[in-house]
């Protein structure tokens, strides 16, 4: 006798055939450009296009080596994209402790207005700060690709505040007793009870420092300099592009954040869950 089938189950079937579609489609963008790496450039344009090619050309990578400087963007780029990462968990966790644990004067119109500065566009400060870095002397260096993220991260301070928020006073109330510190208290205790939130804000904060091309465009001057970025645009000039290098450097510069979401996606996904619920 065959199981009859239930709305409920033929709704969830429906759902996952979407999911699936989706899914697919969001990457086959990605398959798309590993294919294009693996190609001569003649082969990038034939039609009908074909996914798999009838020659894998894996000569590609090491002429992407060979040709461009890509060992230097990429240490470039994981020096920039690590320091944020690590300073701006630092400062922005100190300034969520401050104002979801610490009671102080205008503590609330403060939040309001660092919240504020997220509605400003970049493009609105782009020519100040340059004006300012320009004067400080930071041109063609990354200090401005890395202070201003560190010290001001207002959606970092935002994230990180509803977690200090929701643990209760009674950790840190309990700690205070015994002597502790407030600094002792928010290292030792309260830190250690956010780490899916500052796997999340790390993960975030390093992919934008990473795929970041704007900034570094505009205040970075020596190639020795360049971001992964910046390199990979090297591959397309004015009136020509090489597309199957361009794709295998586009292969190599998504590489490490792949490997680091596979690293983290435990606590990257524990940490997008609860911030749903609590914020």
């Amino acid at each position: 006798m065959h199981k009859k089938i239930t709305r409920t189950q033929l709704l969830h079937a429906v759902l996952h055939l979407c999911l699936i579609f989706f899914a697919f489609g969001t990457l086959f963008p990605f398959l798309w450009m590993v294919s294009t790496s693996l190609k001569g450039n003649a082969s990038v344009f034939e039609y009908p296009p074909v996914i798999i090619p009838k020659e894998f050309l894996w000569s590609n990578y090491a002429e992407v080596f060979q040709k461009q400087d890509m060992l230097s963007g990429l240490l470039n780029s994981v020096k920039i994209a690590s320091i944020n990462t690590v300073g701006t968990l630092f400062f922005a966790s100190l300034a969520a402790y401050a104002f979801a644990k610490l009671k102080f004067r205008f503590s609330n119109t403060l939040f309001m207005i660092l919240i504020a500065t997220m509605m400003i566009p970049g493009q609105v400060t782009l020519i100040p700060m340059f004006i300012i870095f320009k004067n400080l002397g930071w041109y063609d260096t990354h200090m401005p690709l890395m202070i201003p993220s560190i010290l001001c991260n207002a959606y970092g301070v935002f994230l990180l505040r509803q977690f200090f928020a929701s643990i209760p006073d009674a950790y840190s109330d309990s700690a205070h007793i015994d002597g502790c510190g407030r600094f002792r208290i928010y290292w030792s205790i309260m830190l250690p009870l956010c780490v899916p939130a500052l796997v999340t804000l790390g993960l975030f904060n390093f992919m934008a420092n990473w795929n970041n091309f704007l900034t570094p465009l505009i205040y970075l001057n020596s190639y020795s300099k360049y971001t992964i970025p910046l390199v990979v645009m090297s591959f397309k000039n004015l009136y020509s592009a090489n597309w199957s290098l361009l794709m295998a450097a586009s292969c190599v510069a998504l590489a490490p954040v792949i490997v680091l979401y596979m690293f983290t996606q435990r606590y990257f996904i524990s940490g997008i869950m609860i911030g749903g619920i609590k914020g």
